[in-house]
């Protein structure tokens, strides 16, 4: 069996769109998409679609949504996925378990969220079904309450980091000003960040606005093939390893300073590529909040757990580092649309691997590590990239 490869891709611009909901966010990034691979609509034999919803939108069964919005893709076989966060990189793998079983040679995994046009009291509610709410539905701020309890529990065992947290933020919003794609272009610097003001307030527990990733409108679309089809087109990023790791949904159950199922995650994707970090040439991590980076530093295999602080300090995962992380903005900056989050990171590293990020790009890039989480640290899956061709 051999996993197909990434032939082509799309990306909207990150953020509020006038776009009203997720077909029309599919409207204009599957046709782009298709362009870039060179196929046409009559090549693709599956549609794999990532939508979250879970009350962004009274309009469901999202994955038929694809046919809609492009119509020639109206009589394709289409599946929609949702797993939290996670939700973009749990289509990628239907995909890809579609080809690879020979099921056919072209997929589209297409990701989408719509969800500035929710009330923002009403989209931590709904982000907090990504919580197990029999135990934790009662945390105040929403999902920001969640995290916020993780943050407070890392000082308490660890110190207190805001600073290194402000640093994160600091790292992505620059990193943010050279995608065109990202949400917030805007340079906040650390001093900003680490200032609780009118305009960067607490927001729950530790965590101060600055810390939060971005509530986003967008979409992402993948365009993969097999490997003998691959070869016949433009470019083909390959991947060397893509796994997926769970914990217990409940943070009764389990330590969740560990992130352990992101940890194993990394181990076993590192071990089938027959890499090291130091092999990687940058990574794209799911920074949905400040302590969530820090953390994965810490999963990876960066630092020790409680020291994941030294790895901003010492600017290991800057531009210019020795391991650069989210040169895209990550989720901090270029936002966060559940459903195509997933699918975004995995552009960007295609983007970089191809030479084709723009003012973004990493000159030399040839590895790229992809981490992308649902719920905390319970939904976990990281892939390693190369391009092929």
């Amino acid at each position: 069996m051999t996993d197909p490869m990434i032939v082509g891709w799309s990306h909207t611009r990150f953020g509020k769109s006038e776009a009203p909901d997720t077909c029309a966010l599919m409207a204009e990034a599957i046709p782009a998409a298709l362009d870039h691979a060179g196929i046409t609509a009559a090549d693709v034999d599956g549609i794999f679609t990532g939508v979250f919803n879970n009350g962004f939108s009274a309009q469901d069964f999202q994955g038929a949504l694809a046919g809609m919005a492009v119509p020639e893709l109206g009589q394709v076989p289409a599946t929609r996925y949702e797993n939290a966060c996670a939700t973009g990189s749990a289509a990628l793998h239907g995909a890809m378990d579609f080809i690879a079983a020979g099921r056919g040679r072209i997929a589209l995994v297409v990701g989408a969220e719509k969800m500035t046009a929710t009330p923002t009291a009403q989209v931590g509610d709904i982000l907090l079904g990504a919580s197990f709410r029999a135990e934790e539905a009662d945390i105040e701020a929403g999902f920001a309450g969640l995290f916020g309890q993780i943050t407070a529990g890392y000082f308490q065992r660890h110190g207190d980091k805001s600073r290194e947290l402000a640093m994160i933020a600091a790292k992505n919003h620059e990193n943010g000003m050279l995608n065109p794609y990202a949400h917030m272009q805007k340079d906040l610097g650390v001093e900003f960040c680490d200032t609780i003001s009118d305009r960067n307030p607490r927001v729950a527990g530790p965590l101060r606005r600055s810390d939060c990733s971005l509530i986003s409108d967008g979409a992402a679309v993948l365009v993969l093939a097999d490997a003998e089809t691959a070869a016949t087109m433009q470019r083909a990023v390959a991947f060397r390893a893509r796994t997926h790791a769970n914990d217990p949904m409940a943070l009764s159950r389990r330590d969740v300073l560990e992130f352990r199922a992101a940890r194993s995650a990394w181990a076993q994707a590192l071990e089938q590529a027959g890499l090291t970090l130091d092999d990687l040439s940058l990574v794209e991590t799911h920074d949905c909040f400040t302590i969530a980076e820090m953390l994965e530093y810490e999963a990876m295999g960066l630092a020790e757990p409680g020291q994941g602080h030294r790895v901003i300090r010492d600017g290991v995962t800057r531009r210019d580092g020795r391991l650069p992380v989210n040169l895209s903005g990550g989720l901090k900056s270029k936002g966060h649309p559940i459903g195509a989050t997933g699918v975004s990171q995995h552009v960007m590293a295609a983007m970089q691997l191809c030479d084709d990020a723009g003012q973004m790009q990493l000159p030399g890039a040839r590895l790229a590590g992809v981490f992308n989480m649902g719920g905390a640290a319970v939904t976990n899956y990281v892939s390693i990239l190369e391009r092929v061709k």
